[in-house]
């Protein structure tokens, strides 16, 4: 793909076929697929086959490399944009030309889901390992590369769904890292005297797509979009946000035990969050209770 579609992109012969749209836009289209390559090809390759003799040990090469891997993130957020480059552009004599001289059946963007498809078989395969290495040497280092490639998966797909925001003024960077996302059902109250729970829970809940940052909590609504692929991938539409630093919580809801409170501003604003199951509840308020402590 490198060699016989990007290079080819800064071929003086191949100019002619591509569209002046289509130039310097490289970047948009591999995305950091050249480093990707690079780290396999000159780093994580040639660690693995040191271990050829000893595969349980494998689990170290996944520590050793853990950082590196977050390119991978990187690729994944850009993704949306080539696609939409890619649907452009498809049937543009420049990459069926490409695809002859290479003799792929598979067309160009088949190849640029890989990295994609790459970082999630990861998981598996350690899964897998860890099945046949129970009791033996390295199934530390195996489980704890696995929970590693996990969180890598979680913070790519979390940073999906964040750059699909739309509607929000500031930086999102400035809101510190990404912990968690989800949707969820949403009560609110706004009155400076509390009225009872009960006359609030009669009225119908809103559905929150919520995003919770270090420093701020952003509620989103979802929409739905038509389309195919990435264009099918919902976005979310930015309604308001808490600064974390004025938020409490309280973490059980009379009657409900997937419900919990985030209260502002010494419960000026009251919202009642119910989440699909109370697993993911406790999940939420287990990081909530991080932040604020």
């Amino acid at each position: 793909v490198l060699q016989g579609y990007a290079a080819e992109m800064d071929n003086p012969l191949m100019a002619h076929l591509i569209s002046p749209e289509l130039q310097n836009k490289k970047d948009v289209l591999f995305g950091n697929m050249e480093e990707i390559y690079h780290f396999h090809n000159r780093i994580f390759l040639r660690e693995l086959e040191t271990y050829v003799e000893y595969p349980e040990l494998v689990g170290r090469c996944f520590l050793d490399q853990m950082e590196d891997f977050q390119i991978y993130e990187k690729y994944c957020q850009n993704k949306p944009r080539s696609e939409s480059l890619w649907r452009q552009f498809s049937d543009s004599v420049f990459f069926q030309e490409c695809q002859r001289k290479l003799d792929h059946k598979l067309s160009l963007d088949s190849y640029l889901l890989k990295p994609v498809q790459r970082i999630t078989k990861y998981q598996l395969l350690l899964k897998e390992m860890l099945k046949y290495s129970k009791n033996c040497e390295g199934a530390e280092d195996l489980q704890e590369a696995l929970t590693s490639i996990l969180g890598i998966l979680k913070a790519v797909n979390d940073s999906m769904h964040q750059i699909a925001i739309t509607g929000y003024d500031g930086n999102l960077n400035e809101l510190g890292k990404l912990l968690m996302q989800g949707s969820f059902n949403v009560w609110t109250d706004h009155k400076k005297g509390h009225t009872k729970v009960k006359d609030l829970a009669r009225f119908k809940p809103m559905q929150r797509h919520l995003f919770l940052h270090e420093k701020a909590v952003l509620f989103c609504k979802k929409r739905e979009e038509n389309g195919e692929g990435y264009e099918k991938a919902p976005s979310y539409s930015y309604k308001h946000s808490l600064n974390m630093a004025a938020v409490g919580i309280t973490e059980n809801v009379k009657g409900d035990a997937k419900k919990f409170e985030i209260w502002y501003n010494a419960r000026e604003e009251v919202y009642i969050i119910q989440a699909p199951t109370p697993e993911v509840k406790a999940t939420w308020v287990n990081e909530i209770r991080k932040v604020l402590t």
